[in-house]
């Protein structure tokens, strides 16, 4: 039994550091953060330009997840920690730097917790690291991981972060909470990230779909649950933070028909799908550069990854916001910062 309460109360005197700011969903936990006239600390790689306007009076903290050595200290004078850093990369499949930051990035931000005394660490992982399943019967937060099937180093890190988190709860009882967020979109990916698909479809790099499927979620959506998190969580517990479960022919269409443009025509078939990673796959080998697919995503967009989101909504209120309109939003940013 945890020694901490379920619903603690943060004070505005401690700062709560986030790490991965400057990431998607980090700038809008930052937002509404600041939003809630809780000061923030950001941790943010050495040399990284502020990212956030002075009016909000975010403190930086230097530090590389990749080396443990420049996180000391980070979380000193913190009242609780959002660890939402995490590299997220799927091609190539096996990457020692995905390892590097998501299971030794997360397991020094834990020493850090336990060092600073925060009330409350919210790990920030992904719904993959649960077993997903149909949108009859969509996985949830009691299902066995699933993904080891697809060796991607993306997914089993995350999944040995979690485990991390889960055991520094029961044998320190360390007051974490674990958010699981499935596919986000929204305004505000600079890099930008999932946002590259809405791109893609609107620039017509999207002929076909593939049989799968996934969950979707507005990023702000994703932000107001995982900042609730930090007072309504309970500790120890997994929550997936999504929204609609769509398959990929559908979300597609929707996204097409947001941004305007014709909708991807063509179903490719699972077996395409399987030659096309692997054809891929042999041609990295050969030129040492990864191509546009692998043979572990082509299996990825083949099956489908629905998600149910009911206990994050009862107990940490995730909001519900539409995915056409967290399209809409992106595409809005994304003209307006001239991506399109």
């Amino acid at each position: 039994m945890s020694v901490v309460p379920d619903h603690p109360q943060l004070s505005t005197a401690n700062p709560v550091l986030v790490t991965g700011a400057n990431g998607f969903l980090g700038r809008h936990l930052v937002a509404e953060l600041v939003g809630r006239g809780q000061p923030v600390r950001a941790l943010l790689r050495p040399g990284t330009p502020p990212p956030f306007p002075p009016a909000w009076n975010v403190a930086y903290q230097p530090g590389d997840l990749a080396q443990p050595a420049t996180l000391a200290g980070a979380a000193a004078g913190c009242g609780a920690i959002i660890h939402a850093a995490a590299l997220a990369s799927v091609n190539p499949a096996r990457d020692p730097a995905l390892w590097a930051v998501n299971v030794g990035g997360t397991r020094a931000m834990l020493a850090e917790a336990r060092r600073a005394g925060v009330g409350r660490f919210v790990y920030v992982g992904t719904a993959n690291v649960f077993g997903f399943g149909t949108q009859e019967n969509p996985g949830d937060e009691t299902r066995p991981y699933a993904g080891a099937r697809y060796g991607l180093d993306y997914m089993d890190s995350k999944r040995a972060a979690t485990d991390l988190v889960l055991a520094a709860v029961a044998r320190e009882q360390l007051p974490a909470v674990l958010v699981h967020p499935t596919f986000m979109l929204g305004p505000g990916d600079v890099k930008p990230t999932s946002g590259a698909l809405l791109l893609e479809i609107y620039r017509g790099r999207v002929p076909g779909y593939p049989p799968g499927g996934k969950n979707y979620v507005h990023v702000q959506d994703v932000a107001v649950a995982t900042v609730n998190a930090l007072t309504r969580g309970r500790v120890g517990e997994s929550y997936i933070l999504g929204h609609e479960n769509l398959s990929y022919r559908a979300a597609f269409g929707l996204m097409a028909g947001v941004l305007g443009v014709p909708a991807p025509r063509w179903p490719v078939p699972a077996a395409a799908a399987r030659l096309y990673g692997a054809l891929s796959g042999w041609q990295a080998r050969l030129t040492g550069r990864p191509g546009r697919l692998n043979a572990a995503m082509a299996a990825v967009a083949n099956d489908g990854h629905y998600f149910r989101v009911e206990k994050a909504r009862q107990e940490l209120g995730l909001p519900q916001t539409s995915v056409a309109q967290a399209v809409a939003e992106a595409f809005e940013w994304f003209k307006l910062h001239r991506y399109v």
